[in-house]
């Protein structure tokens, strides 16, 4: 939620709009009406099935009642006198059975429309500022696919009408920008009804990926990780010994190879573990870091499949950590600081939550205690502003989460880092202190990407498909201006790609300006317009796509000048800039 007054201002109008419908449609059944991030949504059950063509009698409702200014009035009642108020309310009688009995029970009523609600509210309808309705969708009842599907109408609401017009115009944009439309335009990937949630990548989105586990690889390499890759598929024992089949089992795959049942593994973690177990191990090799680009399968319902943001499949950046106890603090200050330079590379600012000991959780009160202390101390160590997200720690550990904000202020939860103090316990771990004692070492799991596929997703919105010179798939387009410059542009195009440079050269016998207009409409960040002038001076026009700006350059010099953007890393193109 961004802020508690936006969240009250936006719980209130989803009463407003509860109540407008009421008036509209008399036969609906109401559910749950909650603000969240993004606005408020309400789900109800009644005959008329909504479309946004409803939205405009809904809406104008709506405003009849904020003009009434009604006050909005909080009542404690008791449980039976909350099941007779909503005896005509289904959904509200089911909650309020629910409920143990030594729990109070609020309303909130404005004019003729009464609600359960522990609020808070604003005061009066007249203090709504500015609000739209969004959307309808299906929901199951307490999202249990077992239970009645319900109408989910979507809305939000603003102080103003500013910000609601300001919101409203980055919807848009985030249209323009969606990856599953750029993911099709650009060929990056495509998803099928053959595989709904399984990704397939293309060549130009492998290109991009190719590239992230490059440079991955290259930070991992320079902070002491060694690469492992484990298996797919393990022994379902395995997942009962770790935790996850009383805790994720819902979430797994499962499969029968020689007449004993395998999990396809959801996280990487078992697989570390093993290896970690291969020998044993002495205190002078800790901490270990054992990193690896993981494919983990997650059972997700249809219904909440994304492109590349919400999918079945995806590959974990993890790395799992081995140390001793007095090693933490230290060893989490390092992932930190790969963190912070891993998305300072796309220009990432990010927000960071402390997530604490679940209800479904293993260990003690005393070593949650210990691992949330360890990365409290962590963050503090590095000065960084965190905010504490209670119950919502690994079921194994307390955790950090990095929420990026991308170019359109969107959140992202991408990067986690989780402390452990119960696997190693759980599967024997030890290694051999300097007292020559056997001590159970402590883990950390982490992941800065996140799921690649998704990161690939988020990427692509939040450069609009224009991807940075090294994660473009081709980067340098060749433009002959006629049929008499395909040779100098071919010998032009191989000393690009000798030299490393991903170019691609248009033989096509269309005119420049649709050439042109290919190169853009493809996001390629330079075209090389090359015509009897610069074949004749053996020179090259170079084109920025952002900028539009042109300059004449030679070809050694062009080639140095790109390898130093690539090298770099570098959002902004550095020619004609």
């Amino acid at each position: 939620m961004e802020n508690d007054k936006l969240s009250t201002l936006r719980h209130s109008v989803s009463h407003i709009m509860a109540q407008a419908i009421k008036h509209l449609y008399p036969d609906a059944r109401f559910a749950i009406g909650p603000a969240i991030s993004t606005g408020f949504y309400y789900d109800l059950d009644m005959q008329h099935k909504l479309s946004v063509d409803d939205f405009a009698s809904i809406e104008a409702e709506m405003a009849a009642i904020i003009k009434q200014d009604l006050k909005f009035e909080k009542a404690e009642i008791s449980k039976q006198e909350a099941l007779k108020l909503m005896s005509d309310q289904p959904y509200k009688i089911e909650l309020i059975e629910n409920l143990p009995d030594s729990e109070k029970i609020y309303t909130y009523t404005q004019g003729d429309f009464i609600d359960l609600c522990a609020g808070p509210h604003v005061e009066r309808t007249g203090g709504i500022g500015a609000f739209k309705l969004m959307s309808v969708a299906g929901a199951y009842w307490r999202g249990d696919e077992k239970n009645k599907m319900l109408q989910r109408i979507y809305g939000t609401a603003f102080e103003t009408k500013k910000e609601l017009d300001a919101y409203l115009e980055q919807l848009e944009e985030a249209k323009k920008r969606d990856h599953r439309k750029l993911g099709t335009e650009l060929e990056l990937f495509a998803l099928f009804n053959e595989g709904l949630g399984f990704p397939f990548f293309l060549p130009n989105g492998i290109v991009i990926r190719n590239e992230l586990e490059k440079f991955w690889r290259e930070e991992h390499v320079k902070h002491d990780y060694q690469e492992i890759r484990t298996p797919v598929m393990l022994d379902e024992n395995l997942w009962r010994q770790s935790g996850h089949w009383e805790h994720y089992k819902d979430n797994m795959y499962f499969s029968a190879v020689d007449e004993k049942s395998f999990a396809l593994k959801p996280m990487n973690c078992p697989g570390s573990i093993l290896i970690y177990k291969l020998r044993p191990r002495s205190y002078r090799e800790l901490p270990l870091r054992l990193a690896e680009l993981g494919l983990v399968h997650r059972h997700e319902n249809s219904g909440n499949l994304h492109g590349l943001m919400r999918v079945r499949c995806f590959t974990q950046d993890d790395a799992h950590i081995f140390m001793a106890e007095h090693q933490t603090k230290d060893e989490l200050i390092k992932v930190i600081d790969l963190v912070e330079r891993i998305y300072s590379v796309f220009g990432f600012e990010y927000n960071i939550e402390l997530s604490t000991k679940p209800e479904d959780s293993m260990g003690t009160d005393e070593q949650w205690e210990i691992a949330t202390n360890g990365l409290k101390e962590a963050l503090k160590a590095k000065n960084l502003n965190f905010k504490i997200n209670e119950g919502d720690g690994a079921f194994y550990g307390p955790k950090i989460d990095f929420h990026l904000k991308d170019s359109l202020n969107r959140v992202w939860q991408c990067g986690t880092i989780q402390l452990d103090f119960q696997m190693p316990e759980r599967f024997g771990l030890e290694y051999i202190n300097n007292e020559g004692q056997k001590s159970i070492p402590v883990m950390i799991h982490r992941a800065i990407f996140g799921s690649v596929e998704r990161f690939v997703g988020i990427l692509t919105e939040h450069f609009a498909g224009d991807f940075p010179l090294w994660l473009a798939p081709v980067q340098v387009s060749v433009i002959p201006v006629s049929e008499k410059q395909f040779a100098y542009s071919q010998e032009v195009e191989n000393q690009l790609k000798t030299a490393g440079i991903r170019a691609k050269v248009d033989l096509s016998n269309e005119k420049l300006g649709k050439k042109l207009r290919e190169s853009i409409t493809k996001r390629i960040p330079y075209s090389l317009v090359l015509g009897e002038r610069e074949q004749s001076s053996q020179t090259l026009t170079v084109r920025n796509k952002k900028t539009k700006k042109q300059q004449s350059m030679d070809i050694t010099e062009f080639i140095e000048t790109c390898k130093k953007e690539i090298d770099s890393k570098v959002i902004e193109a550095s020619i004609g800039a």
